[in-house]
């Protein structure tokens, strides 16, 4: 089945002008295993009649890692090209599956000129199955089944958004086992503040390795997270502990993409 995502430019051409604009971000545009989340939320919103675009080749970086590893200028440069292209379309609302995007976008664009409402992709699916646009009534894709949820930093305490994710679980008919630091209290996976980027600094235990064993700790089949980035991290934890046959870390929107049967 090919998936249809149209562009603002392409939209424009035909005098539309979408609801929502879908940052992708470098990590769901680039990265192989992010791609698959991209995936997951295109479906969804296209089986729920969303009117949305890309930006397609227009799109460049947030500026996040750039900003985070303290190179003020690259960011600034980034954040004003991508606001004069946001800005050229009048765009209104922007969802993304990034937090480093999400917080970018949502908190530091404002003082460039750059003002959006920017949703999580957790909010916006939360949003479609209360409004009724999306239904699991008849899936039992994760009934029963254990899922943790690893709170991104950037989308938890950056952002205090932490019911959402959670209650797209609840959606599930899965059990919810959280981790022994969750919510506030919340580890990095160790990935933010452009550390993906750098190697690890001296030490005894890798962050992510740590976080993973609180994951594991918990018993979970399914290690959920809201981020390409964590995504990444807790996969590579789970494959250094060799337990990559019996847990699974898939994103929010792919959970839900599998329960609806997209």
């Amino acid at each position: 089945m090919s998936i249809q995502v149209p562009t603002m430019a392409e939209m424009t051409a035909k005098g539309e002008h979408p609801d929502i604009l879908f940052w992708v971000g470098c990590s769901g545009s680039f990265d192989d295993r992010a791609k698959k989340i991209t995936k997951a939320l295109v479906k969804i919103l296209n089986k729920c009649k969303v009117s949305f675009a890309v930006l397609g080749s227009e799109e460049s970086c947030s500026g996040d890692p750039a900003k985070r590893a303290g190179n003020e200028f690259t960011y600034q440069m980034q954040a004003m090209m991508n606001i004069e292209v946001l800005n050229g379309y009048e765009v209104k609302k922007i969802v993304t599956a990034c937090p480093h995007c999400f917080n970018t976008l949502k908190n530091e664009y404002p003082e460039l000129g750059g003002d959006y409402e920017v949703v999580h992709h957790t909010q916006l699916i939360q949003d479609l199955i209360n409004t009724g646009k999306l239904t699991l009534e008849s899936s039992g894709t994760f009934k029963g089944k254990k899922i943790t949820f690893h709170d991104p930093c950037y989308l938890g305490r950056a952002n205090d958004v932490y019911e959402a994710p959670r209650q797209l679980i609840a959606k599930l008919d899965a059990e919810l086992v959280e981790m022994k630091r969750c919510k506030s209290k919340g580890l990095c996976c160790g990935a933010g503040g452009a550390q993906m980027f750098k190697e690890a600094e001296k030490g005894n235990k890798e962050i992510n390795i740590e976080r993973t064993e609180d994951a594991t700790e918990t018993k979970a089949a399914v290690i959920a997270t809201g981020c390409p980035f964590c995504n990444t991290m807790m996969t590579d934890g789970i494959k250094n502990a060799e337990k990559e046959a019996e847990i699974k870390v898939l994103d929010i929107a792919e959970l839900i993409a599998n329960a609806a049967e997209l």
